[in-house]
């Protein structure tokens, strides 16, 4: 049976590769998605969303209305450097498209009908995954099957400072209510999703036969994203897919080597906000809620099966 899956994002170039990637994939049965601010706002993410399931025709998954800001309030600067005015790259969702949102609730509702058999998968900042907890009580939460986190860099370079990955640092307090109370939680820090590079001659393999209705989109993103990656990362030869990984992850768990560890988050402004911490030392202190920590990954598995899932036909659709 196909892992069902609840989705938290804000797409997103990343992120939507990764919504493309969970529908055209027959393991994973997306059955809601949680639309937050973070790479755009939350009212474009939500129509970029919208806008995927409407090419896809997949009607049946709900959207939730998630945060608007951070925890803190404060304001939330945007990278259309990186993903576009419209956080599609140059693509322009048609203004008609506008995807109808349930109530934040809608996402316990969700978590009762499911429960064991469901995952929560958060590839966005951490704000609504932590109003989640607050709300629903960590009980309801960790009643699902465990939770896949995009966030964090364990013993390697952040990616917005020298020690904070984008996420962490977009919502630290959320991202540590999270690390403390997410069970069952695995975690794909910038060590395995910065190793996530797909390149050009990649997504060529993908658009050589029209099997689906994303492909000339996928192209399109790609490009836009690789361009930018290039002034980001001079040399690089593709654009590491942090949020692809993370759902790669929910079927391949086995394609990662891991490490168990209290994960912290540092909270204050300067060089510690949104560093992620872990204690490597020869006898730890670790009290608190452990996670699982992806610290190296098999990447030919991930591009052979990235490439065979971007390329599969409609049917995998209905």
């Amino acid at each position: 049976m196909p892992q069902k899956v609840l989705l938290y994002c804000d797409p997103g170039i990343d992120d939507s590769l990764a919504i493309i990637y969970a529908l055209l994939n027959p393991e994973i049965d997306l059955v809601g998605i949680v639309t937050s601010y973070g790479n755009v706002d939350q009212e474009q993410a939500t129509q970029n969303v919208a806008y995927l399931l409407d090419l896809a025709n997949k009607q049946d998954v709900i959207l939730i209305g998630g945060a608007k800001t951070p925890l803190s309030g404060e304001f939330t600067p945007y990278y259309p450097e990186i993903h576009g005015e419209e956080g599609l790259g140059p693509i322009k969702p048609p203004a008609t498209i506008k995807g109808e949102l349930l109530n934040f609730d809608a996402i316990f509702n969700v978590i009762e009908e499911y429960g064991e058999e469901l995952v929560i998968v958060d590839i966005g900042r951490s704000t609504s995954l932590a109003i989640s907890f607050n709300l629903g009580g960590e009980k309801t939460m960790n009643t699902v099957k465990g939770f896949y986190l995009m966030g964090g860099a364990i013993l390697t370079p952040g990616n917005v400072t020298a020690g904070a990955e984008a996420n962490f640092y977009g919502d630290p307090i959320a991202a540590g209510i999270v690390m403390d109370k997410a069970e069952r939680g695995v975690l794909y820090p910038l060590n395995v999703t910065n190793e996530a590079i797909i390149t050009p001659e990649m997504i060529d393999q993908i658009m050589v036969e029209e099997n689906n209705p994303f492909q000339a989109l996928i192209k399109e993103i790609f490009d836009y994203y690789f361009e930018a990656y290039q002034k980001l990362v001079p040399g690089i030869e593709g654009s590491p897919l942090h949020d692809v990984l993370t759902l790669y992850a929910v079927t391949t768990p086995q394609a990662f080597k891991y490490v168990e560890k209290v994960v912290s988050v540092g909270l204050n402004e300067g060089n510690l906000r949104g560093v992620s911490m872990a204690d490597f030392r020869p006898k730890p202190d670790e009290e608190g809620n452990k996670l699982t920590i992806a610290l190296e990954m098999d990447y030919p598995s991930f591009t052979e099966d990235f490439v065979k899932i971007m390329s599969s036909s409609i049917s995998n659709l209905t």
